[in-house]
């Protein structure tokens, strides 16, 4: 079942690839044009002034490694039952 699925994922994939979906004609920039930071001038598209905070940056970082750290004894726990 496994090399079934693998083999129809790969399929799939080659025809996403050989259809051209998700590309912006005229934007053709690689494997990187299904991110939209390869957008030009996306950056005038976005707000920097969107999203205010008094947390200070090191504060967001302690808190994602945090929950990385959470999430992965919670995975350990898990696969350990």
């Amino acid at each position: 079942m496994t090399i079934v699925v693998a083999v129809g994922v790969v399929l799939c994939a080659l025809w996403i690839m050989g259809s051209r979906m998700g590309l912006a004609e005229g934007l053709d920039f690689g494997a990187g044009a299904y991110y939209y930071a390869d957008i030009p001038g996306f950056e005038k598209i976005i707000r920097d002034d969107a999203y205010r905070t008094t947390v200070p940056l090191w504060a967001h970082i302690l808190l994602f490694l945090g929950w990385g750290w959470l999430m992965w004894r919670l995975w350990v726990w898990i696969d350990s039952r």
